[in-house]
């Protein structure tokens, strides 16, 4: 949800070297360790309060950050937290969902929203000098809901439509079904977006009830980060979220890691001009001691434009416009997953020459050359990452969420640093073995059929 016009709410993956949740352990008023200017404070009704100072911009981001997404959600409520995120947009006990679009543009500012597998944020970017109006609009917009029959009926309406446009984009489509099929009967394989009978099925009770579980302090961080002081800047917050009740303490319950499941899904749809191509295996969890040899692996195999993928299938032969790998990690499990688009023509040479990438890596050590540069644009792409207001407050919460910790940039460089080609190797033997893979193909497929000896079974 935005106050800008957005085409979907689907957690962007940052790709940080954030982890598994742990134990929260409170920390009031502490500097970060090896990080300028990061000081953290727990609220006496238990919020958590994140701030990282950077005084040479004119900027500050925030953002509530709600620890649970959509794969904290049972069957029958699919798509209960996206629901949430759009209802709370539309008004409070003082303003109206007019008035609070009124409001930010009068202070210039960016009020933005999106649900994700294990998460839910609300935040705002705006001028250091419009903090106040800004940091009460997100706490009104937050906590005083007031989730009226009549929004919730129109809301169920616009999202059915958002259900439709998504499953008329083949691109959402091919990741639906894979997901689906990867994490069958789980939560995580469902999306985020719910289904039309659930949506259909939400009342004032239901949409309360699951607000009420969910938006408490054990479950939310509140990061910042850009032209502030920590301590007035605390002030403010504990004066804007008085009314947050501190609740029972409780987080949310966790279930347990899902089963992954090798499956060959063919979708024939035969109005799509490209076949969408998605070939995945399980993939390390957020908090693994391999997370930086996996996110090189990805790199080398199809992260970006002089990856084995992208050159052997794009380049050199001309068979896909789009070829990507792509790793997702969550906190107990993953996936990495290679994405292709190509003629229904080229598809089996496509899905071959994918497997024979993948038969590659794991018969043979990755050069010096490939190393250095994988480690370069891991490198590159985090710093760069981290320019903003934006990026630092989102690598706040989601840090302190996984890890309880902060890391420096010196810490991570040497973890990057330290990665060997046998490191690469062995994590692609472990990871890219055929009875692992799962694929799913959609599109114009005619008669064609795949068994797992296709894949190397």
């Amino acid at each position: 949800m935005s106050m800008m016009p957005r085409l979907r709410n689907h957690e962007t993956i940052v790709q940080m070297p954030i982890s598994v949740p742990v134990a929260e352990n409170a920390i009031v008023s502490a500097p970060a360790p090896h990080l300028r200017d990061i000081r953290t404070t727990t609220l006496p009704n238990g919020l958590l309060v994140l701030t990282e100072r950077m005084p040479h911009l004119r900027s500050i981001a925030m953002g509530v950050w709600i620890d649970s997404g959509s794969r904290d959600e049972p069957l029958e409520l699919n798509g209960i937290s996206h629901f949430i995120e759009h209802m709370v947009f539309k008004g409070t006990t003082t303003r109206s969902a007019q008035q609070f679009a009124r409001e930010v543009d009068a202070i210039g500012g960016n009020l933005d929203a999106f649900t994700g597998k294990e998460t839910i944020c609300f935040s705002i970017k705006l001028l250091d000098q419009n903090l106040p109006a800004a940091l009460d609009l997100l706490a009104d917009l937050v906590l005083h809901p007031t989730f009226t029959p009549e929004d919730i009926t129109r809301e169920q309406g616009v999202i059915l439509e958002e259900i439709k446009m998504d499953e008329d984009n083949p691109d959402y489509l091919v990741h639906d079904l894979f997901t689906r099929n990867f994490w069958p009967n789980d939560a995580l394989g469902r999306p985020i977006l719910g289904a039309a009978p659930t949506v259909s099925s939400f009342t004032r009770q239901i949409v309360r009830s699951e607000y009420a579980r969910r938006f408490t302090p054990a479950n939310m961080v509140f990061s910042a980060a850009g032209n502030l002081h920590h301590d007035e800047f605390v002030a403010q917050v504990a004066s804007s979220f008085r009314s947050l009740a501190p609740g029972s303490g409780d987080t949310i319950a966790r279930s347990h890691a899902p089963r992954t499941t090798p499956h060959i899904t063919l979708k024939r749809k035969k109005s799509l001009e490209q076949v969408q191509l998605c070939l995945a295996v399980p993939a390390p969890p957020v908090a693994s001691p391999l997370r930086y040899t996996a996110y090189l692996l990805n790199s080398i195999l199809g992260g970006g434009m002089s990856s084995r993928l992208f050159q052997s299938i794009r380049e050199d032969r001309g068979l896909a416009y789009s070829i990507y790998s792509e790793l997702n990690p969550f906190r107990d499990t993953g996936s990495l997953a290679v994405y292709a688009g190509c003629s229904p023509a080229n598809t089996r040479q496509v899905l071959d020459l994918t497997l024979v990438e993948l038969i590659r890596i794991r018969q043979h050590p990755v050069t010096g050359e490939e190393l250095q540069r994988a480690k370069s644009q891991f490198k590159g792409n985090m710093v760069l990452g981290l320019e903003t207001s934006g990026s630092r407050m989102s690598s706040l919460a989601r840090q302190q969420m996984y890890w309880g910790r902060f890391f420096s940039l010196d810490e991570i460089t040497a973890a990057v640093d330290a990665v060997t080609a046998a490191d690469i190797q062995a994590l692609a033997n472990e990871l890219l073995q055929p009875e692992h893979l799962a694929l799913t193909l959609l599109g114009n497929l005619g008669s064609l059929k795949l068994t797992r000896a296709d894949l190397g079974c």
